[in-house]
């Protein structure tokens, strides 16, 4: 039933709003309610079952034995490791957060946690094929570095400013009393579900107002905002072009491949690399919805700090790009 509503999904919503009720598909207002309705029902989805499988995956793993895979190792290691498994795992930024409470409640470091986070919805199989067709395997392979090493290098960043204490106490909460609870000790593959059908209750019920909001806020800009708009202020000739591409690409909630059409328009248009990778990666892995999101499990000084970390390394990205390529 999960994998068929899923798939279902988008004709549903093209059946009600194009169909049924007869709305131009092109009109701003229409791709507004559309991509509301159409990526809540998605991430509503994509929530319910990562959590599910998060958590049941969970199960079966005690948390030592998760300490020693990504948190055991000498510094740093743990941030590449983490950002290689984001790099294969293909979240967006929102659907990435269950899985960012799963590695903290286990016990991973926070700043190997932040390096999956980053990493999970940044480096994306479709936006590297994508990428690969449209510019060629060196700018994909390009972005896969740049990716990844945005991740490794945030992660370690943060993790290096200690910043758990800045994490929601519920985060932790397979821990009691001090003491780690070994959740694979006696339980039997029902409960190991009860289990995951419980923690897929708790989480959706604490996040669902944010998960409205920041879909809400990410689709009235998503058939507003005109693609002439990046390429005056964010032209070749503006020195200050891949600051303003990143802050645009920040509310533009979406993944890699739904933004990678904007991509190749404004590539047309003449926009630079650099400042084109860097706005896909604004959009991708730092946008409003998750933050919002984040808000939830994360303390507003922690999110404010991960955001700005996130944000002066991919503009770093853009320009070095933007000298590599010119």
């Amino acid at each position: 039933m999960w994998v068929a509503a899923y798939i279902v999904n988008e004709n549903v919503w093209d059946g009600v709003f194009h169909g049924a009720l007869g709305l131009a598909p092109h009109a701003p207002v229409t791709e507004s309610i559309h991509f509301f309705f159409y990526d809540t029902a998605k991430i509503a989805l994509l929530l319910i079952g990562i959590i599910f499988v998060v958590t049941l995956l969970r199960s079966f793993m005690s948390v030592e034995r998760t300490r020693a895979l990504l948190g055991g190792k000498r510094e740093g290691v743990g941030n590449v490791m983490a950002a290689g498994l984001g790099g294969v795992t293909p979240f967006c930024s929102c659907s990435a957060v269950p899985a960012f409470i799963g590695f903290v409640s286990a016990g991973v470091p926070i700043g190997v946690t932040l390096s999956f986070l980053i990493a999970s919805p940044l480096v994306s199989e479709i936006a590297v094929g994508m990428l690969w067709v449209m510019f060629g395997w060196e700018i994909a392979l390009l972005y896969v570095a740049a990716g990844l090493a945005v991740a490794i290098v945030a992660g370690w960043v943060l993790g290096r400013m200690r910043v758990e204490r800045w994490v929601e106490p519920f985060v932790f909460q397979v821990t009691l009393h001090g003491e780690v609870v070994d959740m694979t000790a006696g339980l039997t593959l029902q409960q190991r579900v009860q289990i995951a059908l419980s923690e897929v209750g708790t989480v959706i019920g604490k996040i669902w107002p944010y998960l409205l909001v920041g879909v809400g806020l990410g689709a009235i800009i998503h058939g507003w905002v005109p693609a002439d708009f990046f390429a005056t202020n964010a032209g070749a000739d503006n020195p200050l072009g891949v600051v303003v591409a990143v802050g645009t690409g920040v509310p533009l909630y979406s993944n890699a491949a739904g933004i990678m059409p904007l991509v190749e328009v404004l590539f047309d248009k003449g926009l630079p690399m650099g400042t084109l990778l860097a706005f896909m990666m604004s959009v991708v892995a730092l946008s409003i919805p998750e933050m919002i999101l984040l808000k939830r499990v994360l303390k507003i000084q922690l999110v404010g700090i991960f955001a700005g970390v996130v944000a002066v390394a991919i503009i770093g990205v853009g320009y070095l790009f933007n000298m590599v390529l010119a």
